[in-house]
């Protein structure tokens, strides 16, 4: 098994080795998103005005359903019923769709690592910006034109900046929705966000039928019944809900997912939003009261974890809940900008420890890998980069544990210095308070413009292997680096128990 970042620098991606092919998959023209540029953020504006003037996604995504059910596409719980034997395997992938060379790097590892499973599960923001249906062509049916099985996917809140126009039309076959009624005259919050809200691309069906030939073979055909859905597998359910612009779900929804949680099969749950991320609990509102979390942690649904992507990196939160075993995972690297893990503090939500938490990319990556970025951008390379073992050293201090690589660096005034620039957590009971407003702005704004083009990346996938005793979950690590696309390296590995069968 080739080398983890947990082992080495190698296994990190940092030091030299041969470039990968992931190269030869891509288009030969491949457009640069950048997330800096004014007209990319126009085109993404209407989450910011959704949570500003309000937020029509439940409408929006009811009418959807609702046209699927009068069609005859889908039937009331939403269920996709598979032929699938008691033991097969699955990958999952999220936030993938910027189409450059990050989201094509993830392909090579996904094909060896992913090879033999039965189905691969696509969770939030299958394309950026937008989710136009007219991008589809090289940020999805390329990318995967080799991936010899279904894809089913959940919708992200970028693939509803298009009304989820590209993503009905490709994942359920569906006609753009007619215009809704638009407000009357009058200067409301309805008013003003109908004026300035983008509206949805119209889909070019010549180019997008294109497009299908790529992923045509009858192994590759898949088809759902709507943004969200049951996928009844094995001896599992998969349960797949979409949480829209703002990352929570309408009452319909909620309704629809308290009654497919019934009954004693295991399940899992593929949610856009994830649960526990960054060391913070966010249960996801169901509109009419309650949460996600609280049908997930309901003993009588029979949950054994939850997977969510919107955040580019891999995270996992074994949480106890009443004597049961819960699975929270953040898996978001599959292929956009990475989000830093560096400023994630000491983890103590949900009980869980810092010795029993996982993330990749290690925090010393991600401060190395920022420190690069920052001082690029300010030209102060000699004041702002930290090598691997420098990020290592000093977060081991700040954060009380032991390096995860083994380092002799020594920790700095400016290391120190940077470590806290860059949103690193403070040391416990440190007043220090001279940091930038990087949590959030790293998250928002420097994240998305830190796209690099070169290796390493830092991308992620899970494999799961079901079986009626339990599901083994790997996170794959895809840095971009030849040797690591043919032996894809082990990040995090744990086995979710399964009750009995007898005992369902």
């Amino acid at each position: 098994m080739s080398a983890s970042s947990r082992d080495s620098l190698a296994g990190a991606g940092w030091q030299s080795q041969e470039p990968g092919t992931y190269r030869e998959l891509m288009p030969p023209r491949v457009a640069k998103l950048s997330w800096l540029n004014p007209s990319t953020l126009w085109k993404a504006r209407n989450g910011p005005l959704a949570a500003l003037l309000g937020d029509p996604t439940g409408t929006d995504r009811q009418r959807w359903v609702r046209r699927q059910l009068d069609a005859g596409a889908a039937d009331a719980d939403l269920v996709i019923e598979r032929d699938d034997p008691d033991e097969y395997s699955f990958v999952l992938i999220a936030d993938t769709g910027e189409g450059d060379d990050s989201q094509y790097a993830v392909v090579p590892g996904l094909l060896k690592a992913g090879a033999g499973t039965r189905f691969a599960v696509l969770s939030s923001d299958v394309l950026y910006p937008v989710g136009s249906a007219n991008e589809y062509g090289t940020k999805f049916f390329q990318p995967y034109r080799d991936y010899d099985a279904p894809i089913y996917a959940i919708p992200g809140n970028h693939d509803w900046y298009d009304g989820l126009t590209g993503f009905m039309r490709v994942f359920c076959r569906a006609p753009a929705l007619p215009p809704a009624a638009r407000p009357r005259p009058v200067v409301t919050a309805a008013w003003w966000r109908n004026l300035l809200w983008k509206k949805s691309d119209v889909p070019d069906d010549a180019l997008l039928d294109e497009a299908r030939k790529l992923r045509s073979a009858p192994a590759q055909a898949a088809s759902q019944p709507g943004p969200y859905w049951a996928l009844d597998s094995g001896p599992l359910r998969i349960i797949g809900i979409d949480t829209g612009l703002l990352g929570g779900i309408d009452k319909a929804q909620g309704e629809w997912l308290r009654r497919v949680c019934l009954g004693p099969r295991p399940k899992i749950l593929v949610t856009g939003s994830p649960i526990y991320v960054d060391n913070e609990h966010h249960p996801c509102a169901i509109e009419g009261g309650g949460t996600v979390d609280d049908i997930v942690r309901d003993p009588k649904h029979n949950f054994v974890a939850a997977i969510g992507g919107d955040i580019h990196n891999y995270q996992h939160y074994p949480v106890d809940v009443d004597g049961r075993r819960i699975e929270y995972v953040v898996s978001g690297g599959g292929g956009a900008f990475m989000h830093a893990t560096h400023t994630i503090p000491r983890v103590t939500v949900g009980g869980v420890t810092e010795e029993q938490f996982r993330c990749y990319p290690l925090r010393s990556d991600s401060l190395a890998f920022y420190s690069g970025l920052y001082g690029r951008r300010l030209r102060l390379r000699r004041l702002f980069g930290l090598t691997p073992d420098e990020a290592g050293a000093v977060l081991a201090q700040r954060l009380d544990m032991k390096p995860t690589r083994a380092t002799g660096a020594a920790v700095t005034l400016r290391t120190r210095f940077v470590a806290s620039a860059l949103g690193a957590p403070p040391r416990p009971h440190s007043r220090a308070r001279m940091r930038l407003p990087v949590r959030k702005v790293l998250t928002q704004v420097i994240s998305p413009g830190g796209a690099t083009y070169s290796p390493p990346f830092f991308k992620s996938f899970l494999r799961l292997d079901v079986s009626p005793a339990g599901v083994r979950v790997r996170c794959f690590a895809a840095t971009g680096m030849r040797g690591q696309e043919l032996d894809p390296p082990v990040e995090d590995e744990f086995t979710i128990a399964l009750p009995p069968a007898g005992n369902l």
